[in-house]
């Protein structure tokens, strides 16, 4: 009996810590991002927008290393689904930073920029359980989250989430 309580815990434990949700909390969907003509919109008018289709959010800045790398895959990852909706939100520290880095990386989507000091670490960041960047976030035609949580080496998930 102690076993099957054990290994019971075990299994409970592993399913939390996956970090796996299926909705967006209250504060992220009301935080106003900023769009490339400095208007504000709110998290959850940009979900709106792309009900219907199958979302890819990408969290990202032009100075993260790991973010320019990853380029090339999200590049490859919208050639191979291209009916599936880009939403790029920038944690570039200004808005002129996140503009010169759309640019330079040559970026087709939906961009948005979150205009926050403290970036990663501040309110949309936290309500989105932000730990590290690039986070790409996969939702389903029905507005569902399906991968909550991936990072620059999980683009076989990615791909399987938007192929289920």
């Amino acid at each position: 009996m102690k076993k099957i309580v054990y290994i019971m815990a075990i299994v409970l434990t592993s399913i939390s810590c996956t970090g796996q949700k299926s909705e967006f909390s209250k504060e992220s969907l009301t935080y106003e991002l900023t769009e490339k003509g400095g208007e504000k919109v709110t998290f959850q008018s940009i979900l709106d927008a792309n009900k219907g289709k199958k979302v890819v959010i990408e969290i990202w800045a032009g100075w993260c290393s790991d973010c320019v790398k990853a380029m090339p895959k999200v590049k490859e990852l919208q050639t191979k689904n291209p009916d599936v909706a880009y939403v790029f939100i920038s944690m570039d520290k200004s808005m002129e930073k996140w503009l010169e880095a759309v640019e330079k990386h040559d970026l087709s989507g939906q961009m948005y920029w979150v205009n926050d000091p403290k970036m990663m670490k501040g309110e949309f960041g936290k309500s989105i359980d932000l730990d590290w960047i690039p986070r790409y976030i996969v939702m389903n035609e029905k507005g569902q989250i399906v991968l909550y949580r991936a990072i620059e080496t999980d683009f076989d998930k990615i791909e399987k989430a938007l192929k289920d």
